[in-house]
């Protein structure tokens, strides 16, 4: 195994423990709701601080259950994913063009300076000549 292999595999471990230590552990068996989200959290402090508290303002949509808020929450996380993902993807792939066009570059270089001198490239002249121009 390289290392990258053992990195990820330890990786992969510390987020299935993640995962399943909680509910191994009985952690939240105590409460009504064991895992519910930091909102609903903060709401019950809230509201046992302050009974009479009013919110400054209310949600633009509420969801008729718990399993469509659920649902809508795990669509903008796929998104936010998905669009992460093809950020790093892009710039990889642009990072890996670059790393070929100078290999490429550097073979072209070292195989014409092997060879007899040629003309200069239809490349090379109008590179040159918008080098001149500017």
């Amino acid at each position: 195994m390289n290392r990258n292999t053992k990195i990820n595999a330890l990786l992969l471990f510390v987020v299935a423990a993640l995962a399943v230590l909680p509910l191994a552990l009985g952690l939240g068996d105590h409460k009504e709701e064991p895992f519910t989200g930091a909102d609903a959290e903060a709401e019950t402090a809230i509201t046992e601080i302050e009974p009479d508290y009013e919110p400054w303002f209310s949600p633009l949509y509420e969801p008729p259950s718990g399993e469509i808020e659920s649902a809508l929450f795990a669509v903008q996380a796929a998104l936010g994913a998905g669009v992460l993902a093809y950020y790093f993807g892009v710039h990889r792939g642009r990072r890996q063009g670059e790393e070929r066009a100078l290999a490429r570059q550097d073979t072209l270089d070292t195989g014409s300076a092997a060879s007899a001198p040629s003309a200069p490239s239809a490349e090379s002249t109008s590179a040159g000549s918008a080098a001149e121009r500017a």
